[in-house]
């Protein structure tokens, strides 16, 4: 194949890929706004129940999902702040390298971005991360969770989704 033909199946570079970083930026506010207004609002580990199966619980998490870690002295909190720092700059210089068809990407990209600084920012502060969304069914709680941890997981799920259409976009490129 020559030059030409290779260069013809590229896809150029996505111009400005660094203006996802506002949805980065709007979950981080969402996040800390809700965080807020529940610790204003709520008494510490005392359901509100808003629907029959989820509730409004005020809990603090020392550890990461499904407080892995918690029950350790201290030392996972700055762990995890230093994951969540290299991780938001790692998911930032991986932004600046988006093609053009990748908006899926960089929108998963900042939703992940925007919730591991939300995150970041509660275990700096704190020294724990505010959770507050619980959901239950039939005695079964599910881990209490946050807004950030929404985007987190919105985030990874479009990783995955882009992971598996990506290869097909790239065939029907090449082909």
């Amino acid at each position: 194949m020559s030059d030409r033909q290779t260069d013809r199946h590229e896809v150029a570079p996505m111009q400005r890929p660094l203006r996802w970083l506002w949805l980065a930026a709007a979950v981080i506010v969402l996040d800390l706004a809700t965080k807020y207004t529940a610790s204003a609002l709520l008494d510490y580990a005392r359901p509100v129940a808003v629907l029959p199966f989820f509730n409004l619980t005020l809990l603090h998490n020392t550890g990461a999902a499904f407080s892995f870690l918690a029950g350790h002295p201290g030392w996972q909190r700055w762990f995890f702040a230093i994951i969540a720092v290299g991780a938001s700059i790692g998911l930032t210089v991986w932004m600046r390298r988006l093609k053009r068809d990748e908006t899926l990407l960089g929108v998963s990209l900042a939703l992940i971005i925007g919730g591991a600084l939300g995150n970041l920012y509660d275990r700096l502060v704190h020294g724990y991360v505010v959770d507050f969304l619980s959901f239950h069914v039939a005695g079964w709680y599910y881990p209490a969770f946050n807004v950030a941890d929404i985007g987190i997981t919105l985030g990874a799920i479009g990783l995955i989704w882009e992971s598996i259409f990506a290869e097909r976009r790239r065939a029907r490129r090449h082909g």
